[in-house]
């Protein structure tokens, strides 16, 4: 329980309760007693294992809310991340009132990011190019920085951002808490912690995922008919959302070819997309609005879908902890998810890996046992999307209200609300989406008209 947990402000606990955290995670257990007490902090956490919650507490009590200068950086790899990040920040920060919280990265304009930094920011969550930019143009200043934060400090660093991160790490303050967190713990990663942090206390949460409750099969095929395979098993397992991991980004777009033409609703997600369609990409999916993601493992950094169906490893990885990464994004709280993965003879070593790792064995099938039993249906639901955002004042009961507004849709047909900066993304059930578009077109939203399209 977070009651039991020193250090945790009475307002903390009561906002908790009320956002459903009952239990903390063992990573929040473990850790929150070291950072509340001001220690820097090592902790190995895998992605889903609430470390946002681990690193928001303390870093949101430390703050004065009536300075407003940054007082709180968080570094992530990407900017899914960081958007994903800031609205769990948001959320936490609840506990008091008047926390501005800035997301600064990548694939957007600089001068929107640079008037949101003048008007004044408690938290800029942000990737390390972008706050490089930043400082190089003298447009933030971080030297009054309590705590900075390193998530997926990791994959960072496999992105080439050290020296970014010492670099950044060099303006803030040098008596500063500083927060690292890591899915692996490679030897770069001790480096930099020796040259960031002071005597940091090290947490090691368990690195496999709890696989209790994910199903893991094996199918194997020849090489030249994995993607025959892919499309057998979508319809022999019934899937309706599943991930799709592959290991390049030619095989990110030939993979989600097939299976468009196979008559699934495929959206592909890799580095080579900018960010307006990675956005657009990981809204549609993430709304219940495709069947399928098929993505690298760095693009799908951050990936959290509630419910995910599957997970399926078009080419299993080389390194066999991506694997249980990967997985883990299925059979999550206590639900079961499914995990399959095709190989061919070529690919023995990385299963006998992957099973060290886990220290059981995978059951195995072979592509000749699938049958085409299940034809895919379209998703449930279909993503409007609104031409105006947060910077615009829009908010998502503005949305419910201009939707439901005439009697004629039922807010309970109304799935996730995603408003970005200056672009919004709303959820209707398959069959009121053409109406709900239809009443949207001749609606007006606190008094003005506002764009909307299907995508």
């Amino acid at each position: 329980m977070f009651d039991s947990i020193s250090g945790i402000n009475p307002a903390m606990l009561s906002n908790l309760d009320q956002l459903g955290f009952k239990e903390a995670t063992e990573i929040q257990a473990q850790s929150l007693p070291v950072s509340l007490a001001g220690n820097d902090l090592l902790a190995q956490a895998k992605t889903g294992s609430g470390k946002t919650v681990a690193f928001g507490i303390p870093l949101l009590q430390s703050l004065n809310p009536k300075f407003f200068g940054i007082q709180g950086l968080v570094l992530c790899p990407t900017r899914e991340l960081a958007t994903q990040v800031a609205d769990e920040l948001r959320k936490l920060a609840r506990f008091t009132q008047n926390i501005k919280i800035v997301v600064i990265s990548g694939g957007v304009s600089i001068g929107p990011q640079i008037g949101s930094l003048e008007r004044g920011a408690h938290i800029v969550v942000g990737t390390p190019g972008r706050i490089k930019d930043h400082l190089r143009k003298k447009t933030m200043v971080l030297e009054n920085v309590n705590t900075l934060v390193l998530d997926e400090a990791d994959r960072m660093l496999e992105m080439g951002f050290a020296d970014d991160i010492r670099d950044i790490a060099s303006h803030t303050k040098h008596n500063r808490q500083t927060l690292l967190f890591s899915a692996t713990y490679p030897d770069n990663i001790k480096a930099l912690s020796k040259d960031l942090m002071h005597e940091p206390e090290t947490i090691k949460v368990e690195a496999v995922h709890n696989t209790n409750h994910i199903q893991q099969q094996l199918i194997g095929c020849d090489k030249h008919s994995r993607t025959d395979a892919l499309l057998k098993a979508m319809q022999h397992f019934a899937l309706e959302q599943v991930v799709v991991f592959c290991n390049t980004k030619q095989s990110v777009n030939e993979v989600s070819q097939a299976l468009r033409h196979a008559g699934y609703l495929s959206l592909g997600l890799h580095g080579d997309l900018d960010q307006r369609d990675r956005d657009q990409t990981y809204i549609r999916f993430k709304q219940g609005s495709a069947h399928c993601l098929v993505a690298t493992d760095v693009a799908a950094r951050g990936l959290d879908v509630d419910d995910l169906q599957a997970v399926i490893n078009y080419e299993l990885p080389r390194d066999p902890e991506v694997y249980v990464h990967r997985i883990g994004r299925t059979g999550r709280a206590g639900k079961e998810g499914l995990a399959l993965s095709l190989f061919s003879e070529r690919e023995t070593y990385k299963r006998e890996a992957i099973e060290d790792l886990l220290k059981h064995n995978i059951e195995a099938m072979h592509e000749n046992d699938l049958t085409d039993k299940h034809e895919p249906a379209k998703p449930p639901y279909v993503t409007l999307c609104f031409a105006e955002g947060r910077k615009n004042k829009l908010r998502p009961g503005d949305i419910v209200g201009a939707i439901t507004a005439k009697g004629k849709i039922p807010g309970s047909v109304i799935g996730d609300i995603t408003v970005l900066d200056f672009v919004a993304f709303a959820a209707v059930e398959r069959e009121y989406a053409n109406e709900a578009l239809r009443l949207l077109e001749k609606s007006r939203i606190k008094g003005r008209q506002i764009k909307v399209r299907r995508i």
